[in-house]
């Protein structure tokens, strides 16, 4: 496709791309009209992005501070936990990417079905190719591209993917698929004492993407928290939403946890503060 995930060698390669670099780039595609990239794809004639995204990106205070950690980092490691078969899908190897533990794998099925990607197409640019870097689809174009555009497709498909994922996770078959995740307390744990360990789910502070980075969520105190691993920090928390915990649990009744029972008091040498 536009970049070789089979070797070893070329997954590190894909791992040390400086991923804040790609995304400044888009960012600044996303506020240009950008060349038309409509094209033919199975007979059918798919619009590509004709009104672009114009949301400026309004990280959270430390999400840079993460990304620069984290470009320091993947120098050294490689974000790659998955399979190192030439096989290996697009979806499966974005989602064992490491800071993509919260994504489930989207079916084929649900992307291919146009009725599910309504709307996405002037949002994301680079649309068509995108989504064919998604389906694992081979392109007769690749070899057009500079390497700056082949960037700005692999981070318009993460993008597309991501917007894909928030709507597929209120689907009965993707909260399946995340309720998988929330019993391995893939999402991690509350942070909060009296909670007690309790699993958390991910959470958008806003639907709309490049607002703010993903949060987890936690049913028991009802709070929202950063998630403890730094690889996380820059996640969008569009690719979430905001309705995803909040319908998981009204589906999954039996999982909503009492409130806790104790609260924290401060106290001086043994009394309790006044509260005015």
């Amino acid at each position: 496709m536009y970049r070789e995930r089979g070797g070893v060698g070329s997954k590190a390669e894909v791992a040390s791309v400086d991923r804040k670099r790609i995304n400044d780039v888009l960012d600044k595609q996303l506020e240009r009209s950008s060349p038309s990239t409509s094209r033919t794809i199975n007979g059918k004639d798919r619009s590509s992005s004709s009104s672009l995204l114009t949301a400026k990106d309004h990280r959270d205070p430390r999400s840079d501070a993460l990304a620069a950690e984290e470009s320091e980092t993947d120098s050294e490691e490689s974000d790659v936990s998955g399979s190192d078969g030439d096989d290996t899908s697009w979806i499966s190897w974005f989602c064992n990417l490491r800071g993509n533990e919260f994504f489930c794998e989207v079916d084929d099925d649900y992307i291919q079905d146009d009725f599910n990607l309504c709307g996405l197409s002037s949002q994301v640019p680079y649309y068509d190719y995108a989504l064919d870097l998604i389906l694992d689809v081979e392109s007769s174009h690749g070899d057009m591209f500079t390497e700056e555009q082949n960037e700005l497709i692999e981070s318009a498909a993460e993008m597309l993917y991501g917007m894909i994922h928030a709507r597929y996770i209120l689907t009965s078959k993707g909260m399946a698929a995340m309720l998988d995740k929330y019993k391995n307390y893939d999402f991690g744990r509350c942070p909060r004492v009296y909670c007690s360990g309790q699993p958390c789910l991910p959470v958008g502070q806003s639907d709309i993407p490049r607002s703010s980075t993903v949060k987890i969520y936690c049913p028991r105190c009802e709070d929202i928290y950063y998630p403890r691993s730094k690889y996380q920090g820059n996640i969008d928390g569009a690719y979430f939403g905001t309705t995803f915990p909040h319908l998981f649990l009204m589906t999954y009744g039996q999982l909503k946890p009492q409130k806790p029972s104790q609260n924290y008091v401060p106290r001086v040498f043994g009394f309790k503060l006044h509260k005015p």
